[in-house]
């Protein structure tokens, strides 16, 4: 069995990538990726905490399924306005557009 603070340090490990993507990227794509990132290290975190702590029960992995159904509908709403932003300006870099500008 693996012991807890290795699946702590993995999923530190993800959510700092994560962090790190999603603060210096320019490109909406690789946002959204980053993104996603952080919540499969949440994931990670959910799961290793709800075997160790209750291995009988699975409430770590129900709330972790739960969350994945909440990304799957991030990346699809992400994704379409990006699909908009990307025809409408002919890029995806988030420097350029200036739409939400007032």
């Amino acid at each position: 069995m693996i012991p807890l603070f290795y699946v702590l340090v993995v999923s530190t490990l993800l959510f700092a990538l994560g962090v790190y993507g999603a603060l210096l990227s320019t490109n909406a794509i690789r946002i959204l990726m980053s993104i996603e990132m952080i919540l499969n290290a949440v994931n990670l975190n959910l799961v290793g905490f709800g075997r160790y702590i209750t291995p009988s029960d699975p409430r770590g992995q129900i709330f972790a399924i739960f969350v994945m159904t909440v990304a799957a509908a991030e990346a699809a709403v992400g994704l379409a306005i990006i699909l908009v932003i990307a025809r409408r300006y002919g890029a995806a870099a988030i420097d350029r557009v200036r739409m939400l500008k007032g």
